[in-house]
């Protein structure tokens, strides 16, 4: 007969441990766990080598409403800085019993002072504008932290909170690239579009920050869906700005004066014309910025040929 030695306990706590950090199909080390289903998978082949595993991190009471696991949840939530406190305020439960003392520091902190009032309309304004215009989250959150920035360095003097949000959406959105004009941004906000083009260059001057320059071709693809135009001419209209691009520069001109100029130039040479006025009007931008862009594009394919 032949005998076999028992396991003692580090021996299977040495193969457990090995089991966990080895894929048992492919001998594969990348193995990955995934908290929300609580499995351990391996990143080679996919296997599920364990499920169900118990969250240890948690506390083992059993919550059976949404109410119950928020007060017996031990973390609180994410910071943001599109909350005013940025989730990071204390709040004092006023049922509970306590000293005529306490109750005087619970009223004070519940009282909203400016700072608190100032960053609750400013960012409730930004997700507003936010939510209109179908902004991505990066770009509120970047809108918020160059907000906040301004209000530290008391920039928001004798301005208004409205036209700063604004201005910082703005250059969020040219940072971000993401293909917003600000005639997209005045239509959403109450504020003057002299106001806001007036923050806009506080910001850039007081916060030192970079002015990103827009790539017209990314509004084309929206303008051209406004005019009924097919992917055809809105194709040709890029490679043009493209073209355009690498031959002259585009600083100082207005991004949809050339987009303008590209699209009834593409629409013209591809039998699917509209006229200037139409064009100018979905645009945003006058005949005269058409037609002097519009010769310029001329000339520089004239030159290229």
């Amino acid at each position: 007969m032949v005998e076999t030695k028992s396991k003692t306990k580090k021996d299977m706590i040495k193969d457990e441990v090995s089991y966990l950090s080895q894929c048992p199909e492919c001998k594969s080390d990348l193995v990955i766990y995934d908290s929300k289903r609580g499995e351990n998978i391996c990143g080679n082949c996919g296997l599920v080598i364990d499920h169900h595993i118990p969250d240890t991190k948690r506390g083992d009471r059993r919550a059976f409403t949404a109410e119950e696991k928020r007060k017996r949840e031990r973390t609180g939530s994410p910071i943001s800085v599109l909350l005013p406190d940025m989730g990071l305020s204390t709040v004092i439960d006023s049922k509970a019993k306590m000293s005529q003392r306490m109750r005087r520091v619970i009223k004070w902190n519940s009282r909203m002072t400016w700072n608190k009032r100032n960053l609750l309309i400013a960012t409730t304004e930004i997700k507003r504008i936010g939510s209109n215009l179908n902004l991505p989250l990066r770009v509120k959150e970047l809108a918020a932290k160059i907000y906040r920035k301004a209000f530290a360095k008391k920039l928001l003097r004798g301005r208004s909170i409205k036209a700063m949000v604004a201005a910082s959406l703005y250059f969020a959105c040219r940072k971000e690239k993401v293909p917003r004009t600000l005639k997209e941004l005045v239509s959403e906000t109450t504020s003057d579009p002299r106001d806001i083009r007036r923050c806009y260059r506080i910001l850039i001057k007081e916060l030192s920050l970079r002015v990103p320059a827009m790539d017209p071709a990314m509004l084309i693809p929206k303008y051209a869906t406004e005019l009924g135009l097919s992917l055809i001419v809105e194709k040709a209209a890029t490679e043009i700005l493209t073209k355009f691009r690498k031959y002259i520069t585009v600083s100082g001109k207005d991004p949809k004066g050339l987009v303008a100029a590209a699209l009834y130039l593409a629409s013209q040479e591809l039998n699917q014309p509209k006229s200037q006025s139409k064009i100018a009007k979905t645009i945003g931008v006058t005949e005269v910025t058409l037609r002097s862009r519009y010769k310029e594009f001329k000339k520089l394919l004239k030159k290229m040929k």
